[in-house]
């Protein structure tokens, strides 16, 4: 992929934002909490990009990239969907809810649809046990979920187009 298929204009607000940061140390983070918003992910081009700009190593880019599991290196879909495979989710049955969404969807976890629409991974704990089993889209929590209740969270999506 070559940076011009990533948006030069993208770049350039990412190029400004590095310039603007006082301090280039210890930042690293932050920075690319602030290029995966541009982005929507950071695909290799980005992070040699940010080594480049930050006066560090690419593998120490890659490297944080690849801990936290919050960065991702494939583009996600228009909808993100993470359920949550904490123990209390667990124990209240959240493997059947992933199952379900695996079928309805046609992807495994880590995978985004054909069509870009939705993406899907699992997560160790949102923090909300009490609502247990939780799935995400985007930032919207539900609650209590069960394999039956798939079908309508990805039609309720779809319908907010």
């Amino acid at each position: 992929m070559a940076i011009d298929s990533l948006s030069k204009e993208k770049f350039e607000e990412l190029g400004a934002y590095i310039d603007s940061l006082p301090s280039k140390k210890g930042e690293l983070i932050r920075v690319l909490h602030r290029a995966q918003g541009i982005f929507g992910y950071l695909p290799k081009e980005v992070q040699f990009f940010v080594a480049r700009k930050m006066d560090v190593p690419t593998s120490k880019v890659y490297g944080v990239v690849t801990f936290y599991s919050y960065f991702s290196m494939i583009p996600k879909g228009e909808y993100n969907i993470s359920v949550c495979l904490g123990t209390a989710c667990y124990v209240r049955g959240a493997e059947p809810v992933l199952d379900e969404f695996k079928k309805q969807l046609g992807i495994s976890c880590n995978e985004t649809t054909a069509d870009g629409k939705f993406s899907l991974n699992a997560l160790r704990c949102v923090g909300a046990c009490g609502l247990a089993p939780v799935v995400m889209v985007g930032d919207e929590v539900y609650g209590r979920v069960t394999k039956d209740m798939v079908k309508d969270i990805l039609a309720s999506c779809l319908s907010h187009n």
